[in-house]
């Protein structure tokens, strides 16, 4: 019997990467093949960026074509257990542990140049959804260490991600590990596991058959958690179903920075231009309007905070944006390596 190929499965088996079975993958990576995807977040509602709730940002329009080399990629957020061996490896100190410039920061208080960080703090009523200073306060001594302020710790939560981690912290671990942070475009590549215009990265329905498949915010934002999915705030890494490329995590759980400066206008580029848009790697420059002064790069996958109230940015197309030198108790990280052999 003579086996047929079609022609589309001819040029995928062609156009997808060879992986060397002599080289080792790098430890808790796996392979992302690469490809052509279409990249962005399609809203049903409109494009008002001012609602809050179930929807796709203005930023995240319009969908555009990408193209991805293929890459290996950290099964799991980085988590505490890792973070501390580097940290210890080469006597590495965060930015969140560092006393803030008082030529950076002329007109601060005094008491307030100490290190911290910001720290979710849930307001004890309802709150109206128009202010996040309303559930987030500047924590004199919070940092991965002490993800809730100076009497908290991590202890019981070394399987937990590391929280607090700054860009330059973020690439510090990375590097170390001779790896790197992923694009945007990589990280939204690998979070849809394979699944092409799907909402979430395991398809269109939030709770498949009533299973939770991402660590998320239940009850009434910000103010009550009713944990329904097992969680108040971060849990360990890969309590959820893997997505179609074995990624844990990249809905929900924490945040995760990728390398590319942050600007909502970048993907309106990206569909001008005439051609499928190969390995982009982001802007030359960062700017937001909502804060002109500050610069930014890309957070990816939502956290433990997102909710279908306020902020669904689990929807894997969806854009996150963070000051590159702010950590907070929802942040981190994941690795991307080119070379198996400098990985792991």
């Amino acid at each position: 019997m003579t086996l047929k190929l079609s022609t589309t499965a001819l040029l995928v088996a062609l156009l997808l990467p060879i992986v060397l079975t002599d080289e080792k993958p790098p430890i808790g990576m796996t392979w992302i093949p690469g490809g052509e995807f279409a990249m962005g977040a399609a809203d049903p509602g409109g494009l008002d960026n001012n609602r809050v709730g179930m929807h796709a940002t203005a930023d995240s329009r319009p969908i555009h074509r990408v193209r991805v080399n293929g890459f290996w990629m950290d099964k799991t957020e980085v988590t505490n257990r890792a973070f501390a061996a580097f940290v210890k490896a080469k006597n590495y100190v965060t930015v969140a542990e560092r006393a803030l410039s008082a030529a950076e920061f002329p007109q601060a208080d005094p008491a307030l140049l100490q290190p911290g960080s910001s720290v979710f703090v849930p307001p004890t009523a309802p709150v109206a959804l128009n202010n996040s200073l309303q559930w987030w306060r500047w924590e004199i001594g919070a940092n991965w260490r002490a993800p809730e302020g100076p009497t908290s710790s991590i202890t019981g939560r070394d399987d937990h991600p590391v929280v607090h981690v700054a860009y330059e912290d973020a690439l510090a671990y990375c590097t170390s590990k001779g790896g790197r942070l992923p694009t945007e475009a990589e990280w939204e590549f690998a979070a849809r596991g394979g699944l092409e215009g799907k909402r979430y990265p395991w398809g269109d329905e939030f709770k498949p058959g009533g299973r939770w498949m991402t660590n998320s915010f239940q009850g009434n934002f910000p103010d009550r958690n009713s944990a329904e999915d097992g969680y108040v705030s971060t849990s360990s890494v890969a309590q959820f179903p893997p997505n179609g490329y074995g990624l844990y995590d990249v809905a929900g759980n924490v945040w995760e920075w990728v390398s590319d400066w942050y600007r909502p206008d970048y993907y309106a580029e990206l569909a001008r231009a005439p051609a499928v848009a190969v390995n982009p790697k982001g802007p030359e420059s960062s700017i937001d309007p909502d804060e002109p002064g500050a610069l930014k790069r890309g957070h990816r996958g939502g956290s433990y905070l997102c909710t279908n109230q306020y902020c669904s940015r689990y929807q894997v197309g969806t854009r996150g944006k963070g000051e590159i030198n702010t950590g907070t108790n929802h942040l981190g990280v994941r690795c991307v390596s080119d070379t198996p052999s400098k990985a792991g």
